[in-house]
């Protein structure tokens, strides 16, 4: 089964329509509103946390045999993990790297943002 994981972060009291906002991001879009993100930092943060029987044949994949292969796509406002096949403590720890930037999860398989507001 494949999954993906969405990640962003508004700009100081800055709410927009967060399908229309995944769309153009996916799409490799800039967005007005959205913070720049440190993603030579959260690549290593995953690096770091899938490091121990991960394979990392490429700059946007990892393998983890068994535990499945997840795959990741960047812009400077985003990232999203293309998640195939993973344990869901292996989704809980790609989804707690986002968190530690200030990057809530969106997850658009059910179109629902957790940013608690």
């Amino acid at each position: 089964m494949s999954y993906d994981l969405d990640f962003w972060k508004y700009k100081e009291g800055i709410r927009l329509n967060h399908q229309k906002v995944y769309e153009r991001l996916s799409n490799g879009d800039q967005v007005d509103g959205l913070e720049t993100l440190p993603i030579p930092e959260i690549i290593a943060a995953v690096s770091s946390a899938f490091s121990a029987g991960w394979e990392h044949p490429d700059k946007e994949t990892w393998e983890g045999g068994d535990r499945g292969i997840f795959q990741v796509f960047t812009t400077p406002q985003f990232f999203r993990f293309d998640c195939y096949g993973l344990e869901d403590e292996d989704i809980n720890r790609l989804i707690e790297i986002g968190i530690s930037f200030g990057c809530p999860l969106y997850d658009p398989q059910v179109g629902k943002r957790y940013d608690g507001a």
